[in-house]
């Protein structure tokens, strides 16, 4: 015998926290993106630092950044759901 479950949705008030989680989130990608650029712009004045690191870091610093994009994108595709 199958039975199925109802699917409850969230209350506007866990539409509003998340959507709290998913910008302190951006928050925190973009942080790690300025990190990461800032130890790249170090490594550059190191010479002992392989070439492939300043490149790397940066393009994990672009992925960082893009994240915070999407997590806040998500965040008001949430905010404008709760309104509705």
């Amino acid at each position: 015998m199958v039975t199925e479950s109802l699917r409850t949705l969230p209350s506007v008030d866990e539409l509003l926290d998340q959507a709290h989680r998913l910008r302190a989130d951006a928050d925190l990608m973009d942080g790690y993106a300025r990190r990461l650029l800032a130890t790249a712009s170090e490594l550059s004045a190191c010479s002992a630092a392989p070439e492939w690191s300043r490149p790397t870091l940066e393009q994990q610093a672009a992925a960082c950044g893009t994240a915070a994009k999407q997590l806040r994108t998500a965040a008001e595709a949430l905010l404008a759901h709760s309104r509705a």
